[in-house]
């Protein structure tokens, strides 16, 4: 096979073979657990390191059966396995996961079953990108509805499909599942698992170091669950460290919700509700090198290095998420800024600022080729993310991006409101006083706390506007908690 057909390969199968030590410090686990079954079925064994871990770990197990759909794969693990072929006690066949029947091999396995091993660590979007054709049928199984489908939302990972088809394999009988998967592919189908009523007798994610196993670096996890139709189905479960701690942390649901820490979420719930003021994240242009402009010296330059005369009645001062969540100050970066709402109208550009109206029609071409469709039904030279919220001077702010709660609070620069890019969400506030009485509440440690109970910060955007939100800041007396040093907040930032 050529190197860029092993490369596609890799990418349309989720390749990544698991090392013998770590499916046999997998097994080590389960059986530490608890789990002793009959019968053993690694969909997916590639070159068998499971099924070889699972001869070793559960000699009571009567049938041990792997399928693969690599016949390459599958001779090296009938090599590695011979013995126990012959003995009667190992099965293996080729088989596609997406085409086999699996309802007629789930009816000849009696007794406790365990689905082990490692499901494909890739995305629908991605193998369509590859033109791959390792995909489930197509189906709404996650009940997007067209927005979410527009904005990304239905785009999954194959393993989260393949999981919950495993978990229907489940109805009806006891049994464990134990698959090795990216740890935010975990959380969505235990999610999905609780608002489906599913009978989970009990669940963890155990940690595991993918850049140690798998040299990727993304976070990932053994992900059990027990099934037993005869308990009543819990909505929380344990993360672990690593596959030899046995200290958790309580992770689970609550109102609807994915909480990461359950203890602090308990201890806080009571400030949980609507924020006073809606944190928005910042404007929306998808232009970057037209709208966005660094000052030097007495001259302004955009994203191509053009030297730019502009008026100053549409630039703003910017401050990107990267200077946000690194603490950084003001880098004498502006943003032109069209409108003051959505859908205004921007002919008044071409009267008020001629310089300015010059320059957007030089690169209307640029402009009018923003790819989203939000572009294309509204006014020439639109933005996003304006209202009368982005024209308040005083701000806090924080970077979706940063894994970690840190709150900014932004003076004007210049006389003018400072603007962000939309990575970063922020409250804006018509006076001084009311934002650092704000800005005190948030760095509490009641407030830190019940916000980090709801973020997983394993995420690539772990600060969402939708868990700032849930915070309603006004309940939280003076008095009541307790609050850090002055001299340990973040300074504000001044022109």
């Amino acid at each position: 096979m050529t190197t860029a057909a092993a490369r596609k390969q890799r990418i349309e199968f989720g390749d990544f073979q698991t090392p013998d030590s770590l499916a046999l410090a997998v097994c080590k686990r389960l059986t530490a657990l608890g789990i002793c079954p009959d019968v053993v079925i690694e969909p997916t064994c590639g070159v068998g390191a499971f099924v070889v871990a699972a001869v070793q770990s559960f000699p009571t197990a009567k049938k041990i059966m792997g399928f693969e759909v690599n016949s390459d794969y599958l001779e090296t693990s009938r090599l590695r396995l011979q013995h126990e072929l012959e003995s009667g006690r190992v099965y293996l066949a080729q088989a596609d996961f997406f085409a086999t029947r699996w309802q007629a091999i789930l009816e000849q396995a009696s007794g406790a079953l365990l689905v082990l091993g490692n499901f494909p660590w890739v995305t629908n979007s991605v193998q369509s990108g590859i033109g791959g054709v390792n995909l489930p049928r197509k189906a709404n199984f996650q009940h997007h509805n067209g927005l979410d489908a527009i904005t990304g939302k239905a785009n999954f990972d194959i393993s989260e499909w393949m999981l919950l088809e495993v978990f229907r394999w489940m109805e009806g009988r006891q049994g464990d599942v134990a698959m090795l998967v990216k740890t935010a592919v975990a959380r969505k189908v235990l999610a999905h698992a609780q608002r489906q009523g599913l009978a989970l007798a009990s669940s963890c994610i155990i940690k595991i170091d993918a850049k140690k196993a798998f040299d990727v670096s993304v976070d990932a996890c053994l992900l059990v669950v027990r099934f037993n139709n005869a308990v009543v189905a819990t909505d929380e479960y344990q993360v672990f460290d690593n596959l030899e701690s046995t200290q958790g942390q309580r992770v689970g649901h609550r109102l609807g919700l994915s909480i990461a820490d359950l203890d602090a979420f308990d201890a806080h719930v009571a400030l949980v509700g609507k924020s006073p003021e809606k944190w928005r994240s910042g404007v929306k242009h998808d232009a970057a090198a037209v709208m966005e402009l660094t000052r030097h010296g007495q001259t302004l330059q955009n994203g191509y290095g053009e030297t730019v005369d502009l008026e100053s009645d549409y630039l703003y001062p910017l401050m990107k998420g990267s200077d946000i969540g690194s603490g950084k100050g003001w880098r004498k970066k502006y943003l032109l800024v069209t409108q003051r709402y959505v859908g205004e109208s921007t002919d008044s550009i071409r009267t008020r600022t001629p310089k300015t109206w010059r320059y957007l029609q030089k690169h209307a071409d640029i402009l009018g080729a923003r790819a989203s469709s939000i572009y294309i039904k509204n006014p020439q030279f639109s933005v996003f993310g304006v209202g009368t919220y982005s024209f308040r001077p005083w701000r806090i702010a924080i970077c979706g991006l940063y894994k970690s709660l840190d709150f900014r609070l932004i003076a004007p620069i210049e006389g003018k409101p400072v603007m962000f890019d939309d990575t970063v969400y922020y409250l804006s506030f018509d006076e001084e006083a009311v934002a650092q009485k704000v800005f005190a509440l948030l760095h509490s440690d009641a407030a830190k706390e019940l916000l980090s109970s709801l973020i997983f910060w394993d995420e690539k955007r772990p600060v969402k506007a939708s868990i700032l939100n849930m915070l309603d800041w006004s309940l939280m007396q003076e008095g009541k908690i307790k609050s850090p040093q002055q001299s340990q907040l973040p300074l504000g930032i001044c022109a």
